[in-house]
């Protein structure tokens, strides 16, 4: 019989046979609109996927779906009328054996549809369900599963609105955060006149970050570096599109005194190498469910913080996803943040909400990633609408 070998708790039958599986896309309206540079968000959506094993044990996962919302229920029938049947009966050895083949299977067809994201995103999401399944069934949380030690690690609020943002910066220290990113890359007026009053109530143990969400050119983002400079800004986001050249990316590194920060939107293992070999980022920031899942980017993690750098997880969806990425970062430890978005959103916060205290989140020792006992209280209260696949 296959086995894991866990650092803490020896080996784990990590193998496998699907019998079932299934999709749900729901959706939430947000109280206040998120706003990017690339549009507003109106309402939440989340892709849950649930999968069953040939001994009945399951396990939940996440595909990613943030932006356009309307991807969600594209996302959702990709599973059920192409992958789903490709995975319905099939045994592996593991979930990382099963990640290398759908990748493998469905190559052809992200470039016959020109869809490589939604796929890699859909099979990111059966990775995560098949490790809380691996982990459910071994009675262990995920992160120690895959070696953690410690149960403890810090956050930041994410997803901070221009609108009134250094009141919504109290609230979340208010909640116990220490740490904050604001969303850039609107009137650079305005950006500043938000950093400014943002980083005047700093207080000794408060961390200050901003995103700019792809917003300038190289040259735009060159020319507000001097603005920039003077506040104490840990990193400093995305401020180009993600797929410019490697020489811009090292031109805005070499003129900026602030980190830069990038991730979420590399999806394959070579991107990853890349920026992790280059000399550009000082955080890289891989999104389990848009690209890798737990057996992707697990390693992309562990090479991260070899090459000396900051391994900050991106996140902004619901909480399944969220949860895997808490258990991901505890798992690989490196002094690194979890991101949690600030904004309402019942599909997140009602299957994961730690206590946050003085910037730290604490994990349960539940089994899995925690969650499936308020997915299940989740589904049967309604909240949001969709369709069940």
């Amino acid at each position: 019989m296959p086995e894991f070998v866990s650092p803490d708790y020896g080996h784990v039958d990590t193998s496998f046979t699907v019998a079932k599986a299934s999709a749900v896309a729901l959706r939430v309206p947000c109280p206040v609109p998120v706003q990017t540079s690339f549009g507003t968000m109106y309402d939440r959506p989340a892709v849950f996927v649930e999968l069953t094993d040939s001994d009945g044990n399951k396990g939940l996962g996440e595909v990613w779906c943030n932006f356009p919302a309307c991807g969600a229920e594209h996302r959702a029938r990709l599973l059920e009328t192409a992958i789903f049947p490709a995975l319905l009966g099939a045994s592996f050895d593991s979930p990382a054996a099963c990640f290398a083949s759908l990748t493998d299977r469905f190559a052809r067809l992200a470039i016959q549809s020109g869809e490589p994201g939604p796929i890699a995103q859909c099979i990111s999401g059966i990775d995560v369900a098949l490790w809380d399944l691996v982990a459910r069934r071994a009675d262990l949380p995920l992160f120690r599963l895959l070696g953690g030690h410690d149960a403890t690690i810090p956050v930041y609020a994410s997803g901070i609105n221009p609108g009134n943002a250094a009141k919504t910066v109290q609230r979340c220290r208010d909640e116990g955060y220490r740490a904050f990113k604001l969303k850039i890359g609107f009137d650079r007026q305005g950006d500043l006149q938000n950093i400014q009053q943002i980083c005047a109530a700093l207080g000794p143990q408060d961390s200050f970050m901003v995103d700019a969400n792809q917003a300038w050119t190289l040259d735009q983002a060159l020319a507000g570096l001097p603005n920039l400079a003077p506040y104490p800004i840990k990193w400093l986001e995305e401020p180009m599109m993600a797929d410019r050249p490697t020489e811009e990316w090292q031109k805005l590194a070499d003129a900026s005194s602030i980190p830069l920060a990038a991730g979420e939107n590399m999806i394959n293992a070579q991107e990853f190498d890349d920026g992790i070999t280059g000399n550009c980022f000082g955080v890289i920031q891989p999104d389990l469910c848009k690209w890798g899942g737990i057996s992707g980017v697990l390693p992309v993690a562990q090479k991260i913080i070899a090459a000396g750098k900051r391994y900050c997880p991106h996140y902004l969806g619901g909480g399944v996803g969220l949860a895997a990425s808490a258990h991901l970062l505890a798992a690989v430890g490196g002094g690194g943040m979890l991101e949690i978005d600030s904004n309402d959103n019942a599909l997140r916060g009602d299957l994961f909400s730690p206590t946050i205290t003085n910037g730290q989140i604490t994990l349960s020792d539940e089994t899995g990633l925690g969650v499936a006992n308020r997915f299940a209280v989740l589904l049967a209260s309604g909240v949001g609408r969709g369709v069940v696949g």
